[in-house]
């Protein structure tokens, strides 16, 4: 265990390092912070620290940064969320106030998140196996032609066309909508299958036939959308901090183009709580010179999805905790009111 005085040592380094993008030597450090303590302590205390991997120094430099692990105790002990200031908090609402639909709230929640952060944002769009039944429209296109609408409570709508084997009347077409609405609207989508199984037997023999392959349809929707969809914005960012990845930023940006490395990255949505995972945390090679921090969103108490950002390990880990999690709340509040 550290001592309170080499964590104030670590804490001073790591903000200086983040702040200044340069090696951090003691004069530097009994300088700019009030330690209580001779640069000859201070010069101890970081031999102790190099000792046991917290710090590290980089090619012939006099000073030290951190490493991931010293980063990894920053984060956990000593890196309270930096709360947003009141034009940031209004800045963020303003935003994403004027949105009209899911696609337009995750598109300004990406550009708003590489913005404030100055990083890669990740936005993960709310999954359909988490979210309920808001509503099932059916609209008449021609006499055996109708289109299905699938709206959720988050604000997704997914739209299908259905070729019916005969002619469906607009009676029937009601009578259908309102049968199946009665059944499923405020349902999880993973129990829909079950619940309208038996639906077509509840109508004429001619037409079951209809009533089946709209079913079929509604279900097959369900099942093509449980591939997640991502939106991703800012990579342009990671140009600002090349000097930051040891070898190049391709290994990076390639990475950041795989969606399943993206969905790994952000974490399953269940666990709603705030993750930062640095460097060689982080599974996959060509981002371990990079730091996540991620956080789940929904419009209740459970989360229906995950945002967060991707960027050097050297950050501003309570800036961008503080951001990533006032961003997931805002978002939070529009779908609830969506």
């Amino acid at each position: 265990m550290l001592s309170e005085r080499r964590l104030e040592v670590l804490r001073a380094i790591v903000q200086d390092y983040v702040g200044t993008e340069e090696p951090v030597g003691s004069k530097a450090l009994t300088e700019r912070h009030k330690l209580g303590v001779s640069p000859a302590t201070v010069r101890n205390d970081m031999a102790v620290l190099e000792d046991e991997g917290f710090i590290a120094q980089p090619h012939t430099s006099a000073g030290r940064i951190p490493t991931d692990k010293g980063y990894r105790l920053f984060v956990d002990r000593l890196a309270g969320v930096k709360p947003l200031s009141s034009p940031e908090r209004r800045a963020i609402h303003n935003f994403l106030d004027g949105a009209v639909d899911l696609d337009d709230v995750v598109g300004r929640t990406v550009r708003l998140l590489a913005q404030l952060t100055r990083q890669v944002a990740i936005v993960q769009y709310p999954s359909l196996t988490r979210s309920t039944v808001r509503h099932v429209e059916l609209l008449s296109l021609a006499p055996a032609r109708l289109m299905l609408v699938l709206i959720t409570d988050t604000g997704r709508v997914e739209q299908r066309m259905v070729d019916c084997p005969a002619p469906f009347g607009e009676t029937s077409l009601a009578d259908l909508r309102a049968r199946l609405n009665s059944r499923v609207v405020g349902r999880r989508f993973t129990d829909v299958p079950q619940l309208v199984q038996d639906l077509p037997e509840s109508f004429e023999s001619e037409d079951r036939g209809t009533v089946s392959t709209v079913l079929s349809t509604l279900l097959e929707t369900l099942v093509e959308e449980t591939e997640e969809r991502l939106m991703i914005g800012g990579t342009s960012n990671l140009t600002r901090f090349g000097h930051d990845f040891p070898v190049m930023i391709r290994p990076v940006l390639e990475a950041l183009e795989e969606q399943v490395v993206l969905l790994k990255l952000l974490g399953e949505a269940k666990d709603s709580g705030m993750t930062v995972r640095i460097g060689h945390e982080n599974a996959h090679e060509g981002l371990n010179s990079t730091s996540v921090v991620a956080v789940g969103y929904g419009s209740g108490d459970e989360a229906v999805a995950k945002l967060g950002v991707v960027g050097p390990t050297r950050m501003d880990y309570p800036g961008t905790m503080g951001a990533v999690r006032a961003v997931a709340r805002y978002v939070g509040q529009i779908l609830a009111e969506s």
